[in-house]
């Protein structure tokens, strides 16, 4: 696992960048000389460039060795962060977020199939595990950590540290990331079929919905708990309470996956946990503590569990990149359009202690995508069984298995 760390590293800092921005854009609207909706939209930019480059590039180079397009992500990703830092209007500070987003984008993807590469055999759902715990982590311990570096220096200062993370990443992949083999060159026909896929939309749709309930909501986190009577200089604990959460559920999710095998059933608890997190906020009010160390947990947990999934469903063709950049844009825009459906809601005069019931009933929409899923799911070969005949295995649809193969009769 040591082979990984830099790979962690960089992920560490694509978790800080994403998040750190929005407990940011009062002081850079005030520096800019604009209104905070107009920054607001550089989040907007980094998301929406981080969904489009992920399958886009990853998909159009994914013939090229692996470890010169992460050096290539991480190096674009650290450029648009720098220019980000040196910004003086609005316009560059955006360019400058839709570049730091396609090398984010492109990073992640190719992030998450190289520590699967790398991770012996068995072991690649903690690999899987580690990558996810990284960006994680830059939540729950870069974020506080930038926004306090901005108060005490500046919000450049804070870009400033992003783009210092970014570069000792960059240095450590150029010296010392192992070899990782590149897989086939994926013609047009297959990166398309990727998308339409009938095995990996569903997975990619729960994805999408889980970030629309999670990340969405995360977004009014404050006014939720406003409501519930924390004034604003109380909020804190609340988030870090969310954000340890976060790093536990990603973290404890691999070794459980590699334990049990079964990617499918894993995601089946932890988007009830979901589910049930979220709808406990509203009564729980202020002593919503243990709920939201559930909702953290259950958030990242789930991608572990999802990327597996789609490792083994495309990991005997070319395109298993594809399919997890596609999973990442899923992310990304579930986040974005959860952010803004939120915004719209509060601004037609919904109350923000409702906020967690609508999270809660599109988690229960991925919930039911989900299972649905698995019952439409085509059986080949022999179900349950194994490639040497050993029960154990789901049918085609439900991959458990965290070597990678892909189930029977899939292709």
């Amino acid at each position: 696992m040591r082979r990984i760390w830099l790979l962690i590293l960089g992920a560490f800092t694509l978790g800080l960048d994403a998040y750190v921005m929005a407990g940011l854009l009062p002081v850079v609207a005030d520096d800019l000389d604009t209104t905070v909706s107009m920054a607001g939209q550089m989040v907007t930019a980094y998301t929406l460039a981080y969904a489009v480059s992920a399958p886009l590039v990853a998909g159009l180079l994914s013939g090229t060795r692996p470890g010169v397009l992460l050096v290539v992500a991480l190096a674009v990703f650290t450029l648009g962060n720098a220019v980000t830092a040196v910004s003086t209007s609005v316009a560059v500070l955006l360019g400058s977020r839709v570049i730091a987003g396609a090398g984010a984008g492109v990073f992640s993807a190719l992030a998450t199939a190289g520590a699967s590469a790398l991770a012996p055999e068995g072991r690649q759902g903690r690999a899987l595990a580690l990558v996810m715990g990284g960006m994680s982590a830059g939540t729950v311990l870069g974020v506080p950590v930038g926004v306090l570096v901005a108060e005490e220096a500046g919000w450049r200062a804070t870009m400033w540290l992003v783009t210092g993370l970014g570069v000792v990443a960059l240095a450590g992949l150029c010296v010392r990331l192992p070899r990782i083999p590149a897989s086939p060159g994926v013609p047009i026909r297959a990166r398309f079929g990727a998308l339409t896929d009938r095995r990996v939309a569903p997975v990619v749709g729960v994805s999408f919905l889980a970030a629309v309930a999670s990340l969405g909501l995360y977004t009014y986190l404050a006014p939720v708990l406003g409501a519930a009577g924390v004034d604003a200089g109380g909020t804190a604990p609340y988030l870090w309470a969310w954000g340890i959460g976060g790093v536990l559920g990603s973290v404890v999710a691999g070794p459980l996956l590699d334990r049990t095998g079964r990617a499918a059933a894993l995601v089946t608890a932890v988007l009830v946990v979901l589910v049930l997190a979220e709808g406990a906020l509203p009564p729980l009010g202020a002593a919503a503590f243990p709920a939201l160390v559930l909702w953290g947990a259950a958030g990242w947990a789930l991608q572990v569990p999802q990327q597996q999934r789609l490792l083994a469903l495309r990991g005997g063709d070319g395109d298993a990149t594809v399919a997890l950049a596609l999973n990442n844009s899923a992310l990304y825009l579930g986040s974005a359009i959860g952010s803004g459906l939120g915004g719209l809601a509060l601004a037609g005069g919904l109350p923000a202690e409702r906020l967690p019931w609508l999270a809660a009933g599109v988690a229960v929409l991925g919930l039911g995508l989900h299972l649905a899923a698995g019952r439409r799911a085509p059986r080949g070969g022999a179900p349950g069984r194994g490639p040497e005949g050993a029960p154990g295995r789901e049918p085609e649809g439900a991959p458990e298995r965290v070597s990678g193969r892909e189930p029977e009769g899939s292709r």
